[in-house]
């Protein structure tokens, strides 16, 4: 590229990038993704290094983010706010290593301290004497707004630091923190901002930094934010050599500090501590988007020094992004095994945590509706985990929208075209025709999944060829099925049909419980199945049960009652399980737990554990007899409390439940 066209890229790209630092630190509503923002910023780095006479003094590069906003007051900031420069590789943070030492001249031994990044906002504490006196946002780096009395609001910021013996509070210091809401309380501010006709935040960040930006403080209040503290500006009267006793002091001083901290003796610990956060991401309750590594020794740090908008002695080390933005081309509608009718956005396909996607589900029609969704419009996805994709907001523009969608009247199922309906009280469509082929296909892929019988070999594309050739009609069909019959399909070899039988065979003696779940009743899912069983310990008890039977167990309610004794009392599902019976099909009870010393207890768990991972909680819960549930109601018996605990502790509060930690819960189940 010549200088020419260097200057034309680079004022579009200052440009586009001054808009959406505006869009991100002004107005908390981003129109691209985190990803697509560091794209950018990267190729005007790498441009404006390739060109140095260019003037970069009023780039975008030189600055944190954007001005403050005219209607705060300023606070200018003892010791600049600066952002970190990003690793997306282990290669990436492996050369800040090699870079770190290059800078110092010499090969000598440096540990870290590494941290979860948080994806909230950045805030500045000041204290004087132990007083919270001022508090500000990040601002440009420099300046940041002056937002004291919303800080004020949140209770996880102490207005006056713990005084102890060893770290007596010091005469002024900036205490660096990350303000941040919570996984579960965010969606359920989405959920009531969309039910009063207001736009959903994009992400939790958004929302705390919305929060953050009130001119009244009431509304602040009314928000679930948190904080972490995470570092330090100026200090008076007291000095550190290490960060890592920043952060311990900080503790002592009764600030919040994430209990994910750790140090590191070499950049391996670091690489190796980043996959291990990657890993247990979807455990936490807030939102992370990397890591965080730290040169450990102060006296490194101030050598090191800093560049333009970022310290040469921290990296930022993203993990896969989990938003992005992209187009619908096309909305469809697919049918579900329950003949729930389910808009599904097609779009261009885009890369999001690690994987590039096509698809994303749309829920429901009040869903399109709240969030004005149309073919053409250009959204805001976001992935977690292994779910699919789901559109987080419309990304409105001065271009021509399409028409509004609309739910078919008739089933999209090529071979059923049956009418639609919509059940009063329900936010569901229906197809209401009980032989329609989608939800054979549906129901019979269920039935053999990993989470049901476990058929092994018994996919998708094999159940659609034994449904389209009409060798099975119902799940109780495929217990029926031969050698000869299998071999009947296309691309069916002697060796894979063989394989197939024995699975099938193999899974004649189902636990209950897993049978339960394959029937695909409405709104027994795996923990309901586990209920069920440890409750009616057969089939035929379960079958013979009635509303009130089914009412006297904890955990069961009226409407999942009414849809259990719908399902068994319909003739056609018994007709089936007649079938199964026939076949050989028998379900067993799971054997009782050796020791059931919590048997009938309920426990709920909330935070992060410390020794343990929510799932092994689970597991040590239910082979004592007693069960593990997400909300907390009267009948719970436990919330066991973890670091950072979120509004399941308060309804635990209310409601009488007994709250123990981690300590406590080892103790009581005989793991301490």
């Amino acid at each position: 590229m010549d200088k020419a066209a260097a200057i034309k890229r680079i004022r579009k790209l200052r440009a586009s990038i001054n808009y959406h630092n505006k869009r991100y630190y002004q107005l908390d509503d981003p129109e691209i993704s985190d990803v697509e923002y560091d794209r950018l910023m990267k190729e005007l780095i790498e441009l404006e290094g390739l060109f140095p006479q260019i003037d970069v003094s009023e780039s975008p590069t030189q600055r944190v983010g954007a001005a403050p906003l005219a209607k705060f007051a300023t606070v200018s900031h003892l010791t600049p706010m600066l952002s970190l420069a990003n690793a997306f590789s282990e290669q990436d943070i492996s050369d800040f290593e090699e870079r770190t030492k290059r800078f110092l001249g010499a090969d000598e031994k440096i540990t870290f301290v590494v941290e979860p990044k948080l994806d909230g906002t950045a805030v500045n504490l000041i204290y004087e004497n132990g007083a919270f006196t001022v508090g500000a946002t990040r601002g440009d780096g420099t300046v940041g707004e002056g937002v004291t009395q919303n800080l004020k609001t949140i209770e996880s910021i102490p207005l006056a630091m713990k005084k102890t013996k060893d770290s007596p509070p010091p005469e002024r210091i900036e205490i660096r923190g990350e303000v941040y809401i919570e996984t579960e309380p965010f969606r359920k501010l989405n959920k009531r901002r969309l039910k009063e006709g207001e736009q959903p935040f994009a992400n939790p960040r958004n929302a705390a930094a919305g929060s953050l930006r009130q001119l009244d403080s009431r509304i602040t209040a009314k928000r679930p934010l948190e904080i972490f503290c995470y570092g330090i500006g100026v200090v008076s009267g007291k000095t550190f050599k290490r960060h890592w006793d920043v952060l311990q002091t900080l503790r002592r001083w009764g600030f919040r500090v994430n209990p994910h901290v750790k140090q590191a003796r070499d950049i391996q610990e670091c690489i190796a501590y980043y996959h291990h956060i990657d890993k247990i991401r979807e455990e936490l309750p807030y939102e992370i988007d990397g890591v965080v590594i730290k040169v450990d020794d102060i006296e490194i740090q101030e050598r090191l020094g800093s560049v333009s908008r970022s310290p040469r002695w921290a990296i930022a080390c993203k993990f896969a992004a989990t938003q992005a933005t992209t187009r619908i081309k096309e909305i469809k509608v697919q049918v579900g095994r329950t003949g729930v009718l389910t808009p599904v956005a097609i779009m261009e396909p885009i890369k999001v945590g690690g994987v590039t996607v096509s698809r994303a589900t749309l829920h429901n029609m009040d869903e399109i509706e709240k969030k004005d969704i149309r073919e053409g419009d250009r959204v805001l996805i976001q992935r977690a985990g292994d779910v699919i994709p789901e559109v987080v907001k419309v990304i409105l523009s001065d271009e021509h929208r399409g028409e509004k969608f609309k739910m078919p009247e008739t089933c999209p199922d090529p071979g059923c075209g049956s009418k639609v309906v919509r059940i009063e009280g329900e936010k569901a469509y229906r197809c209401i025709n009980i032989a329609c082929p989608a939800q054979i296909k549906e129901h019979i892929a269920h039935f053999a999944s990993r989470g049901g019988m476990d058929i092994e070999g018994l996919g998708d594309k094999l159940v659609a060829q034994l449904v389209d050739t009409e060798l099975i009609r119902d799940p109780a069909d495929i217990y029926f099925l031969n050698k000869e019959n299998l071999l009947s399909l296309e691309r069916m070899a002697e060796k894979s049909a063989t394989n197939l039988l024995a699975a099938i065979e193999q899974s004649k003696t189902p636990p209950l419980e897993k049978f339960l779940y394959a029937l695909g009743i409405r709104h027994v899912g795996e923990h309901m199945a586990r209920v069920l069983a440890r409750s009616f310990k057969t089939l035929d008890g379960l079958m013979a049960a009635t509303e009130d039977d089914l009412l006297a167990i904890r955990d069961i309610g009226p409407e999942v009652a009414s849809s259990i004794t719908g399902f068994f009392g319909e003739q056609s599902n018994r007709k089936v399980i007649e079938k199964f019976s026939k076949a050989g099909v028998k379900p067993v009870e799971k054997s009782h737990p050796k020791d059931a010393r919590l048997a009938g207890k309920s426990f709920v768990f909330t935070g992060t554990l410390g020794r343990l991972t929510r799932n092994e909680a689970k597991d040590i819960v239910e082979s004592l007899g007693a069960s593990a549930t997400e909300s907390v109601t009267k009948t719970t018996d436990y919330v066991v409390a973890g670091e950072s605990p979120g509004s399941k502790i308060e309804k635990a509060r209310a409601s009488g439940v007994k709250i123990i930690d981690e300590k406590e819960f080892l103790k009581l189940t005989g793991r301490e």
